[in-house]
């Protein structure tokens, strides 16, 4: 059972992973050129303007965060496009009468998302040097960071896909509650700036904890508790790890 398990985690990986470089177009070069923008309006021109945060300048301490939004929005859409997809053409329901267990299932898009996501993260990386040099505090933290927060949205987007019964449904989520999350995340000031009241609804932001894990990894500043940090992604990735799989059980979502 184990091996045909691992076929069909192999079989939907692969698929994703092909899915991702065919339209590569659409799936890498966007993200790319989006950040590149904000490094060069963000950083460039507006950095100048504010100048420093602490002992560093405005682009070095914006890059990180930059660099997890667009890892987050890339792992949370390849899984939700790519699932509902598959739901929409009916595709799902080669797995469903396959003896693939949801457990597989769920792993195996998830880690389409997290491939997408990691990858989308080094070739902003990659664009960020074009603009600044960066430092790199902790690498660990780094790797770490960006596997956790990947994983986590993969499965935020499996989860947004099972409840989706049409296509502006997908849409939803990212526009009116991801998007507005990320950039209040931190992502362009620290929270230390804001009064009392907005550090602590800030604190309610899951994104924060990830931004300032990342920013941590690379110039060794951080608005919270690194262990905390750690522990609140690893039980919401449970959490929604769990959830998906009690979902596809029952066919929530995806049998009529």
């Amino acid at each position: 059972m184990w091996k045909q398990n691992f076929t069909a985690l192999h079989t939907i990986v692969r698929r994703e992973w092909i899915r991702i470089i065919r339209i590569w177009v659409q799936t890498l070069i966007p993200p790319v050129i989006t950040m590149a923008l904000y490094f060069l309006i963000f950083g460039e021109l507006v950095g100048r303007q504010i100048g420093k945060i602490g002992d560093f300048t405005y682009i070095e301490f914006i890059v990180p965060g930059l660099i997890m939004m667009s890892v987050i929005t890339n792992s949370y859409n390849n899984v939700v496009s790519s699932f509902f997809s598959s739901k929409f053409q009916r595709n799902i329901e080669e797995l469903l009468v396959s003896p693939t267990s949801p457990y597989t299932i769920v792993i195996g898009y998830t880690f389409g998302g997290v491939v997408r996501g990691i990858f989308v993260g080094i070739l902003v990386t990659l664009t960020s040097l074009f603009f600044t040099n960066l430092r790199f505090h902790n690498p660990f933290v780094i790797v770490i960071t960006i596997l956790m927060t990947s994983i986590l949205f993969s499965l935020g987007g499996f989860a947004n896909a099972l409840f989706a019964k049409k296509f502006d449904d997908v849409t939803i989520i990212p526009t009116f509650i991801l998007t507005p999350l990320t950039y209040l995340g931190g992502v362009f000031y620290s929270i230390k700036n804001l009064p009392e009241f907005w550090q602590t609804v800030s604190f309610c932001n899951p994104i924060l904890y990830m931004v300032n894990l990342f920013r941590y990894g690379f110039i060794g500043v951080t608005d919270v508790n690194l262990y905390f940090s750690f522990g609140f992604i690893t039980l919401l990735s449970g959490l929604l790890f769990w959830i998906n799989v009690r979902l596809m059980k029952i066919g929530y979502g995806i049998r009529n």
